[in-house]
């Protein structure tokens, strides 16, 4: 059964930190594309950063780069997402994703098969 489980989110102030984990079981993180997409109230799901399968390219949305990163702990079957310099405009729920198709990083849509249950992001003072 593949499960993906978030943890690490939270109530963070302006120009904080956090670090958000993805707990990945039932499948081997090696051969899937994974990313981190977030929704906000009211709007669409966005992605924000993801990893290609094959070729292991790597996308930033504009809005996040330079201040999001994403790593991949093989071992622990787990992915992370590094958020610095927060804002309130990043408050949002937050949800990793995998899928098995040949994605490029770039192919960093919502159209992913398996969904983590999403975990809450609140960016204020």
């Amino acid at each position: 059964q593949v499960q993906l489980v978030e943890s690490g989110g939270g109530l963070v102030q302006p120009g904080g930190s956090l670090r958000l984990s993805c707990a990945a079981s039932g499948f081997s993180l090696d051969y899937y594309a994974i990313g981190w997409f977030r929704q906000a109230p009211g709007k669409e799901r966005e992605g924000l950063v993801c990893i290609g399968l094959s070729d292991g390219s790597e996308y930033y949305a504009d809005s996040v780069k330079g201040r999001f990163t994403i790593s991949v702990d093989n071992a622990k079957n787990t992915v992370y997402l590094q958020m610095n310099s927060l804002k309130p405009e990043d408050t949002a729920v937050y949800y990793c994703a995998a899928d098995n198709t040949d994605y490029s990083g770039y192919d960093c849509l919502p159209e992913y098969d398996y969904w983590g249950q999403g975990i809450q992001v609140t960016v204020s003072s």
